[in-house]
């Protein structure tokens, strides 16, 4: 039951990891077609803007990762 879970897990990442290597920059207008974000991934950096990574699922399951500018998350200077 262990190796099947594994395998079940490394079948479901895999598609992830393949599309970590693929990272679309965002395009100010663009229309995206965001049925489902997996994940963010913001890198730290106080309050200065740094590149973000969103992966996400669209309409069709496909994968994508695109990368945008943001406020890093450390930044709690109101």
């Amino acid at each position: 039951m262990r190796k099947l879970f594994c395998i079940a897990s490394l079948a479901i990442l895999a598609p992830l990891a393949n599309a970590q290597s693929q990272v679309a920059p965002y395009q100010y207008g663009q229309d995206l077609d965001i049925a489902e974000v997996v994940s963010v991934k913001v890198p730290s950096g106080g309050c200065e803007i740094v590149e973000a990574n969103m992966t996400y699922l669209d309409s069709q399951g496909e994968i994508h990762v695109m990368s945008y500018l943001r406020q890093a998350e450390d930044c709690h200077d109101y």
